[in-house]
């Protein structure tokens, strides 16, 4: 049994809440009350000392990592921390305790960094697996990544056949399965885009871009080996037209 027991009422709120969102059968107790009987885990708040089998403290802001905690040691399932990570336009990741999915996030590219990084920040030996499938996305991230295990896993077959009302869940639930597989360990992933690879890049700043112009070839390049972001580019494109503007009326 789980047992919530603080007086903090942002922990207990959070916990609470995430609790009964994930249909986990809990109790909760005033933190000098004593414990019920078959207790297992008891989470309180950071500040609070409450004696117990095992105690768990709640960030008021991130309740959800002393459930995830919880959660494993309930399942005896202590494993290392694994992310995976189907890269794309809008990568899946997904976040594995042991066996157990934790956490699942579909993010733009631009964000899959932070979120890994923040993850794995107080994971002991973690391991982040990336498909091979989107190559110059997956390599933009392996590059980023310092001081954690990357590996690159060969994604074929790893997304599912989703059936009715799972639209939109296929690059999560790769995500799931390439966490599973075993790849290669990587420190960096240098990839020479092609002609159409560039296209894309250049297809997507123009959508991005407010007076729909897309971004030149060398810019380009930039984004595809991962040294800007394409909202990046693209101001830097915005300033090379100011400044030749700027020439132009000089004259």
């Amino acid at each position: 049994m789980i047992v919530v027991a603080t007086a903090d009422f942002e922990v207990y709120h959070g916990v609470v809440n995430e609790l009964r969102d994930r249909g986990v059968t809990f109790t909760t107790i005033e933190p000098d009350e004593e414990l019920p009987e078959h207790t297992e885990v008891v989470i309180t708040g950071p500040d609070e000392e409450v004696e117990g089998p095992r105690v768990v403290q709640a960030e008021p802001d991130d309740p959800r990592r002393a459930v995830d905690e919880a959660l494993v040691y309930l399942r005896g399932e202590g494993g290392r921390t694994i992310v995976g990570v189907d890269p794309g336009r809008r990568p899946g990741i997904a976040v594995l305790a042991g066996d157990t999915v934790v956490a699942a996030f579909q993010v733009p590219a631009d964000d899959v960094v932070a979120v890994i990084e923040r993850e794995v920040a107080d994971a002991v030996d973690p391991v982040v697996r990336i498909g091979d499938g989107a190559r110059l996305e997956g390599a933009s991230i392996v590059n980023a990544l310092e001081d954690v295990r990357v590996e690159l896993v060969d994604e074929t077959g790893t997304t599912p056949y989703l059936g009715t009302g799972a639209r939109g869940m296929g690059d999560v639930l790769a995500a799931v399965n390439i966490a599973r597989l075993e790849g290669e360990v990587v420190e960096n992933r240098d990839i020479e885009p092609t002609p159409g690879e560039l296209q894309v890049i250049k297809n997507r700043s123009r959508e991005q871009s407010a007076e729909n112009r897309a971004i030149d070839e060398d810019l380009a390049r930039r984004v595809a080996a991962g040294e800007l972001s394409i909202e990046e580019a693209l101001a830097l494109h915005r300033g090379e037209d100011d400044a030749v503007t700027a020439d132009d009326d000089e004259e």
